[in-house]
C-alpha cells in the first residue's frame, strides 16, 4: 500500500486530508492469520476461575477485533464482520466477572458492532451499555461509553451533553479530539465534525504503535459510520482507513 496524504473534502464540510504520513508496509494477511491464532489460542486455554477467565476473554476478544480489522482492511467484509461479531460477544462476557469501571469493554463491544457494520447488534449492544449506568460513573471512560452508546441509538439529545462533560474532562485523560468530533456528531456540527476527525486521524497517523501491532485507525471508521447517517461525513483518505 502506498501512502496517502490527500483527502476527499468539500467545501461545506472543511478540510480534512490526511497528515502526510511515512507508513509501514503491512502485510494484512499475516496481521489476520496471527491474530486468528491468539484468538484461538486464547480459546483453547480458557481458564474455569472468574478473574482469570474475565482477563481471558478481553485478551479473545481483542484478537478478535485485531483479526476483524484486519480482514476490513483486505476488503473481507463477510470475514471482518465474523471476527468483529466475535470481538462484541467476549467484550459482553468478560463483563459479569470484571472489575469495577471496567467501562472499556463495553467500548470495546459498541466498537466492533458498529465496525462491523452490524446496526441492530450495535443498537442492542449500545442499550445495554447504558443500562450498567456509564453516565452516573463520570469518569472520561464512562462517559465515552455513555455518549458513544446515545449516538449509536439516535438519541443525539442526550449524547451532547454527555460529551460536553467528556470535553471538560479531556486532556491527559481523554483525547480532546475524540471528544470535540462527539459533541460536534450530536450536534450535526458539520465543520466541527470535519476538523475534529482530521485531528484523530492525525493522531493515529504519528503514532509508533497500535493496540494489537494491527495499524488501523478504528475510531476514525466508527466515528465516519455514525457521521454517515447523519449526512456530515468527511470521508477522510489515509493507508490507516479501508478504501
Amino acid at each position: 500500500m502506498s501512502p496517502r496524504s490527500e483527502a476527499e473534502s468539500s467545501p461545506d464540510r472543511g478540510n480534512v486530508n490526511a497528515r502526510e504520513a511515512t507508513l509501514p508496509l503491512v502485510t494484512w494477511e499475516e496481521h489476520a492469520e496471527r491474530e486468528e491464532a491468539r484468538y484461538a489460542d486464547a480459546l483453547e486455554r480458557m481458564p474455569d476461575e472468574p478473574d482469570p477467565r474475565q482477563k481471558q476473554l478481553v485478551r479473545a476478544a481483542m484478537a478478535a477485533g485485531g483479526a476483524g480489522l484486519a480482514r476490513l482492511m483486505q476488503g473481507r467484509r463477510a470475514e471482518a464482520v465474523g471476527w468483529l461479531g466475535r470481538s462484541a460477544e467476549r467484550y459482553r462476557e468478560s463483563w459479569q466477572d470484571a472489575p469495577p469501571e471496567s467501562w472499556g469493554r463495553l467500548i470495546g463491544a459498541v466498537k466492533a458492532r458498529v465496525l462491523a457494520g452490524d446496526r441492530e447488534g450495535a443498537e442492542a449492544d449500545a442499550r445495554w451499555t447504558l443500562e450498567q449506568g456509564p453516565a452516573a460513573a463520570g469518569s472520561p471512560v464512562a462517559l465515552y461509553a455513555a455518549t458513544l452508546a446515545e449516538l449509536v441509538l439516535g438519541e443525539d439529545g442526550d449524547a451532547a451533553p454527555l460529551a460536553t462533560r467528556l470535553l471538560a474532562g479531556s486532556g491527559d485523560a481523554f483525547p480532546a479530539d475524540v471528544a470535540e468530533a462527539l459533541g460536534a456528531l450530536a450536534a450535526s456540527d458539520a465543520s466541527g465534525y470535519a476538523a475534529a476527525c482530521a485531528s484523530v486521524l492525525a493522531s493515529f497517523e504519528s503514532r509508533e504503535a497500535y493496540l494489537e501491532d494491527i495499524p488501523v485507525a478504528d475510531t476514525v471508521i466508527v466515528l465516519e459510520a455514525l457521521a454517515e447517517p447523519r449526512g456530515i461525513a468527511a470521508r477522510p483518505r489515509s493507508d490507516l482507513l479501508p478504501t
